[in-house]
């Protein structure tokens, strides 16, 4: 396990009107972990609401950017070079459309398979060598341009799912901090029964 700091950069969209939209569920992973912890995001000098404490002896810095999704990675080029982390020392929690809606998945590196908040994060880093933890939010119904699903709030079944595999994610957050990302990969990338249960 990494004794640096542990950067968490949840993202989503600022504003009343996108609280609890399927783009906003890592934002909602964020305010899950801060409420767990005991912690209030709360304002520094860049373009994020953030928390930080000490977690199982790791520093943990928690971010909820302010900026719009497409402009993501404006805020997260301001966190690492604020706090002194490597992009190896960052997570980054997205919704994800090609994941069966309430699946999870780590991992250490990747593209941005079409994701704009992605898509920002590495232009400014300009590197794809970051982990990150995608939340699966399921593709969009025959008809529905993709954007206005992803914007739009889930209701009933769907909604407890996805509030499922935001608490779930919260949860790999924390074993990555605690037992790193290589452990933590193996336990959460497994299918989780009642996801698997619910998506069928």
């Amino acid at each position: 396990m990494s004794s640096n700091p542990l950067l968490v950069i949840g993202l989503g969209n600022p504003g009343g009107q996108y609280q609890g939209s399927r783009h906003n569920v890592g934002a909602e992973v964020v305010s899950i972990l801060a409420e767990r912890l005991g912690l209030k995001l709360g304002k520094y000098r860049g373009p994020a609401s953030i928390a930080r404490t000490v977690y199982e002896d790791r520093d943990l810095i928690l971010a909820r950017p302010k900026t719009y999704m497409n402009d993501s990675g404006v805020a997260g080029a301001r966190l690492v070079r604020d706090f002194k982390v490597a992009l190896g020392d960052v997570l980054v929690v997205y919704d994800e459309l090609d994941l069966t809606v309430g699946r999870i998945r780590l991992l250490e590196r990747g593209g941005t398979a079409g994701h704009n908040g992605m898509r920002s994060l590495q232009d400014h880093w300009r590197s794809q060598q970051f982990p990150r933890l995608r939340i699966g939010i399921g593709r969009p119904p025959v008809g529905q341009e993709p954007i206005e699903f992803v914007l739009g709030r889930p209701s009933g079944r769907e909604q407890e799912q996805l509030q499922r595999a935001c608490v779930r994610a919260a949860d790999a957050v924390l074993a990555v901090a605690q037992d790193g990302l290589e452990q933590a990969m193996t336990e959460y990338n497994r299918v989780d029964p009642k996801a698997d249960a619910d998506a069928s």
